[in-house]
């Protein structure tokens, strides 16, 4: 769907991110019981298992959207992802995996706004290092904001530190996607061997 809604900072966590839900079609609750999620790759709809990593890491990534005002279609993901890497996942290794992914993706959608993104995120903070609790949800929003660093935006002009910041976190993940790329391949090309061997 795509949708980036604008909140009320007096507005609680809780019930901005049950708007959020409702906005963005994914149901009361946000599916999180669900053992199946549909995720729209641009205009391909794909299937992926609901594992409890990926609960962990998309509780604080929904809230993610909500601070960060990043839309959830396909060029808002790939900027929270930046922002997400940028600002750190913590031990949250789906998060981490997910991230550099979307990161990678989005340098050859978006270049300009995948940086910027990673920028904000070095100068702000994420959630994955605090409690997920009714405690963090009941905040107000703008307060929450303004803890994470949100009161003043990043600087218009990355600094050095962040400029090689940013190239580190690119270097990284693109060898982990072409890890992740070869892996598939291999194993297309083990099923194959397979599939001929048993034709013989």
């Amino acid at each position: 769907m795509g949708v980036k809604t604008d909140y009320d900072p007096a507005e609680r966590v809780r019930d901005a991110r049950e708007r959020y839900f409702l906005d963005n079609g994914f149901g009361a609750g946000g599916n999180y019981d669900e053992k199946w999620v549909r995720v729209d790759l641009g205009p391909i709809p794909v299937m992926i298992p609901n594992t409890p990593g990926r609960i962990r890491a998309v509780r604080y990534h929904d809230l993610h959207h909500i601070v960060t005002g990043y839309a959830t279609d396909l060029v808002g993901e790939f900027e929270i992802s930046a922002w997400e890497i940028g600002s750190g996942c913590g031990r949250l290794w789906f998060a981490w995996m997910i991230n550099m992914t979307g990161m990678i993706a989005g340098l050859f959608v978006a270049p300009g706004a995948i940086y910027r993104a990673f920028v904000r995120g070095r100068h702000t903070r994420s959630l994955y290092d605090r409690p997920f609790d009714d405690a963090l949800l009941e905040r107000p929003l703008g307060e929450l904001r303004a803890e994470l660093g949100f009161a003043s935006e990043a600087p218009a002009v990355a600094s050095a530190a962040d400029r090689r910041a940013f190239a580190r976190w690119v270097t990284i993940a693109g060898l982990f996607c072409l890890l992740i790329a070869l892996l598939h391949v291999a194993a297309l090309a083990l099923l194959v061997w397979l599939v001929i061997s048993l034709l013989r």
